[in-house]
């Protein structure tokens, strides 16, 4: 199975980054540059193969790729960020994982939809709706991916930022959370409280492989008794701006053809 992950580099105007949630604090930008680098060095070495999406200089959020689209099957649902100032981070992506062989479908408005509020658990997608995504992004997103086999669950969020703020999902499907930011637990056939904020935030590197922050050492260890691996990358810089491991990277699992 190939393994892809869109990237892009941060903007020198990274500092600048939208906070919703929490309070700002100053980001060492040459500092996040080397975290970085050194999350995509994660990748490398866990065997995914990193696809550069063209820079976006003038874009302080354009790092967290993810927020770009939502990829399911064969089509990618190009974003239609919540933020308006986000939107111009957008068509350099798309016309990248177009380039891949995915076929795109698009938001019009008044949809919004940020890919940091989407959770795919097998063939169930979680959508989040709350400040970023609203109904007719929950809409674009069941519209799109039902035809294809998917499962859409919208989920209310109004503790964080995103959905995946709040939870993503271990390997074998379980969901995982750090329950005082969890709105609605119970919408998760399997949740598993986690000790640690950042702990709730995992991607899944195939190989019983999950990348981990290295502020969170008790979920880390929950999960290694679990029988995972982790690897783990600092990004204390992206999570002053409501980041975490899962908004740097889009990944490709299954590529078209």
């Amino acid at each position: 199975m190939s393994r892809v992950a869109l990237i892009r580099e941060p903007s020198v105007r990274l500092a600048e980054g939208i906070v919703t949630m929490i309070e700002r604090e100053p980001v060492d930008v040459e500092l996040a540059v080397k975290q970085w680098r050194a999350y995509v060095e994660a990748l490398e070495t866990s065997g995914w193969k990193t696809v550069p999406v063209p820079p976006a200089p003038d874009c302080p959020d354009g790092v967290f790729v993810e927020d770009t689209m939502v990829v399911y099957k064969s089509v990618a649902l190009i974003a239609r960020p919540g933020a308006p100032s986000r939107r111009a981070e957008v068509p350099g992506a798309a016309s990248v994982v177009e380039s891949l062989g995915y076929s795109l479908r698009t938001l019009l408005e008044p949809a919004t939809l940020d890919g940091g509020d989407v959770l795919k658990v097998g063939d169930t997608i979680y959508v989040g709706r709350g400040g970023r995504t609203n109904a007719a992004g929950v809409r674009a997103v069941r519209t799109t991916f039902e035809p294809l086999g998917a499962t859409v669950v919208p989920v209310p969020v109004e503790k964080v930022l995103h959905l995946k703020s709040a939870v993503t999902a271990l390997p074998d499907g379980t969901v995982i959370g750090y329950p005082d930011l969890v709105d609605h637990p119970s919408l998760f056939p399997r949740f598993l409280p986690v000790p640690e904020e950042s702990g709730a935030h995992v991607v899944d590197l195939g190989d019983g492989r999950l990348l981990i922050a290295a502020d969170c050492p008790k979920s880390t260890r929950l999960f290694e008794e679990m029988g995972y691996e982790s690897v783990v990358v600092d990004i204390s810089e992206y999570e002053k701006l409501e980041g975490c491991v899962t908004c740097l990277s889009v990944r490709l699992r299954d590529m078209p053809g």
